[in-house]
């Protein structure tokens, strides 16, 4: 038995459909990014996050370890999921059923540039949708010298390749 073409594994937008998901697999995406001021305070602000830690650098020169404002652990986490999703999850995922294990092992900070991995923990058929499997990842991202900054395990909903006619 032949395996199907690549992209008849793929969502036309690109993602992965549920058959396409192997646990154990690991994916070391190519997209990075440094993180800056601008990112900190926005995401801060728009989340009503009136956290001196994040917001204001003379607090942080006074009062703190770190002598500078940290990032912002959910700017973080949003970062880590959302630099997945063009390799893995784009219009292949139904919905997001949960995020657990949630870690900040070492802080983030303005100038700090992320890469992330994500490694298939387990993939199962869906007991209520015949259309779609459930599939958990753990998501990891690092700083620009290999330090872990942040981890997931989540789990989501993901289409199952349609059927030929």
């Amino acid at each position: 038995m032949s395996q199907p073409p690549a992209d008849v594994l793929r969502h036309p937008r690109g993602g992965l459909y549920f058959e396409a998901i192997a646990p154990g697999a690991i994916y070391a995406h190519p997209l990075t990014r440094t993180v800056t001021q601008m990112d900190n305070m926005l995401f801060s602000n728009m989340t009503l996050n009136p956290q001196p830690l994040h917001i204001d650098a003379e607090y942080c020169a006074r009062e703190t370890e770190w002598g500078r404002p940290l990032t912002n652990s959910l700017f973080t986490l949003g970062l880590m999921i959302g630099i997945s999703v063009a390799d893995l999850s784009v219009g292949a995922t139904i919905a997001n059923l949960g995020m657990t294990d949630v870690r900040f092992p070492a802080p983030l900070f303005e100038g700090d540039t992320i890469h992330c991995t994500t490694e298939v923990i387990s993939a199962r058929l869906s007991k209520s949708r015949a259309d779609a499997g459930i599939v958990e990842y753990l998501h990891k991202a690092f700083k620009q010298d290999g330090t872990l900054v942040a981890e997931c395990r989540r789990q989501s909903l993901v289409r199952r390749r349609p059927q030929e006619a």
